[in-house]
């Protein structure tokens, strides 16, 4: 199958405003591209990219007074599969664990595990560990919190999330991955491209989405805590310990978002 994504982003500023951008896809789907996949800016400034300490493709730019458009375009093979299932994965122990997995069992800036570490317990500690277990978070996770875009924060901790039961994709990672971090479970946090490929068309415009891996039987697996289902034709762009480590874009000085664009869906072989 092929996948044609892309967007169109825009922010208006009074003066250079520099900027980091996570907008390429990852590198472990470098592999899969038909076509080149390239930020174009919008008037033409000086860009460049480094891979941070989480592998993600950054890219540095200075906004230029008036503003600047950032645009992308592209195709990629995608095997047409749903997120592979292993219920047969086991729970490690943590003396177990990969010195580099440990970093996945620690609270971080919008998993807050010391806050929710006895209701985790509470919910699952009775829960078969291992798969079982990841998937009782996730269907607690997907019938506890309401979607909706007029729940968005960029303040929304997993914390305010279970408090509040409502969110959006963000927020529903964000819980999961705290209760699973809870139970001795890691878990990280994954953005990206998800097209409404195989199901039917979800109203709302299209945007970026946010699921999580957990790691389970020495590899890691995908979840989707919104959805609760697998679904087809994601595009990983980054991955960490949660959106601080993911975030689209970051302004280091006042600017304003005026255009987001994102498309994604099937495109002809």
């Amino acid at each position: 199958m092929l996948i044609r994504a892309g967007y169109d982003i825009r922010f208006d500023t009074e003066s250079p405003t520099p900027m980091m951008a996570m907008l390429s896809i990852h590198p472990s789907r470098n592999k899969d591209l038909r076509t080149l996949q390239r930020i174009v800016a919008t008037p033409d400034v000086p860009m460049y990219d480094y891979l941070d300490a989480f592998g993600n493709v950054c890219t540095r730019v200075t906004v230029p007074v008036g503003g600047l458009t950032l645009s992308c375009d592209f195709t990629i093979h995608d095997s047409g599969e749903p997120d592979l299932q292993s219920p047969d994965a086991v729970q490690h122990a943590v003396e177990d664990l990969p010195d580099d997995v440990l970093i996945y069992l620690l609270g971080s800036r919008y998993c807050e595990t010391d806050r929710l570490s006895d209701t985790a317990w509470g919910l699952f500690g009775h829960v078969k560990s291992g798969w079982e277990r990841v998937q009782a978070i996730v269907e607690f996770t997907h019938n506890h919190i309401e979607f909706g875009y007029h729940h968005a924060r960029s303040t929304k901790t997993a914390w305010d999330a279970h408090q509040e039961q409502q969110g959006v994709c963000r927020d529903f990672a964000h819980l999961a991955i705290t209760l699973c971090r809870c139970m001795n479970i890691p878990a990280r946090y994954c953005t990206g491209y998800l097209g409404d490929i195989g199901i039917a068309p979800i109203p709302g415009p299209m945007d970026f989405s946010a699921w999580f891996d957990v790691y389970l039987g020495g590899a890691w697996h995908t979840f989707d805590a919104r959805h609760n289902k697998p679904r087809i034709g994601r595009i990983l762009m980054a991955r960490g310990r949660d959106a601080t480590d993911t975030a689209l874009t970051t302004t280091f000085g006042p600017a304003t978002l005026t255009q987001f664009d994102v498309h994604t869906g099937v495109a002809e072989e």
